[in-house]
């Protein structure tokens, strides 16, 4: 009796597995799917499979987007936003932990609020400053990336400090390390789970980021986001070359998974048992 009835909540379990697998794989689908048609034959069915495979979607969408310039742009921005990010972030988080003061409380406590302030609040002003003093460009937005992601990232740090020792601070200074050395060469890599969550939300965020990127950067420093805006136009989408371009867009991501999946889970699961 008992067997069965694990039995019976096994089957459940998979059933619900299997039905959540296909609520998570249906957009990928519908996006493939509707790249490989004529824009006659989305509006026609959208969830039937094309008639004929209208390859030069991509070729098209590769060439409006001017593809691997928007992806060198992408990934410029994304990957030194989410070093800086990381960096800066894991030396305010190591400070404000060990550094047991009012003043280090109170600053600890500001970031911890900006998580709370919305983006377009600041919008405007922000980028009437910025303006102002000539950075709207790519460095510009890198750094207001470093702002806008600081928060939580200092928030996650400054808790994975928890589980590091004081000793092993006071055991490096006694052996002559400075703060630097300390930090670099003894908390940084202890930090390495946290610092793989960091960047796995981060990469995300800024990636697919829109908004903030379409304030700031002019058609030369056009990451993916932007420029895929040019298939939607005042009176007519052209949501074939569109869903190409997003196939096309989520291949880089892919590909970084695929290379560093065994950090990002290594990373996740050792956070986890910490």
């Amino acid at each position: 009796m008992k067997r069965n009835k694990e039995k019976r909540n096994l089957f459940s379990i998979e059933v619900l597995g299997l039905v959540l697998g296909l609520i998570w794989i249906a957009p990928f689908y519908l996006m493939i799917v509707n790249a490989l048609k004529t824009k006659k034959q989305i509006f026609t069915g959208v969830l039937g499979l094309p008639d004929s495979v209208a390859l030069g979607n991509f070729v098209q969408a590769f060439v409006d987007l001017e593809f691997l310039k928007s992806l060198f742009n992408s990934v410029l921005i994304t990957g030194v936003s989410v070093a800086v990010i990381i960096l800066f972030s894991a030396m305010a988080g190591y400070a404000l932990a060990r550094n047991k003061s009012k003043l280090s409380g109170g600053l600890f406590f500001v970031f911890v609020a900006a998580m709370l302030i919305p983006f377009q609040s600041v919008m405007i002003p922000l980028v009437s400053i910025f303006g102002q003093v000539d950075m709207l460009n790519a460095a510009g937005l890198i750094f207001m990336y470093l702002g806008f992601g600081c928060s939580l990232s200092i928030f996650l740090y400054h808790g994975a400090m928890t589980s590091i020792p004081k000793s092993l601070d006071e055991a490096a200074i006694i052996d002559g390390a400075n703060r630097f050395q300390l930090f670099w060469y003894i908390i940084f890599p202890l930090l390495k789970p946290i610092s793989v969550t960091v960047g796995i939300l981060n990469v995300i965020w800024i990636w697919n980021d829109y908004l903030l990127p379409s304030l700031v950067l002019n058609e030369a420093n056009a990451t993916i986001p932007l420029k895929m805006f040019f298939f939607f136009g005042e009176y007519t989408k052209q949501w074939h070359l569109a869903l190409a371009g997003l196939t096309l867009a989520i291949i880089p991501v892919i590909i970084f998974y695929f290379f560093a999946q065994k950090q990002i889970l290594k990373g996740v699961s050792e956070g986890a048992v910490k």
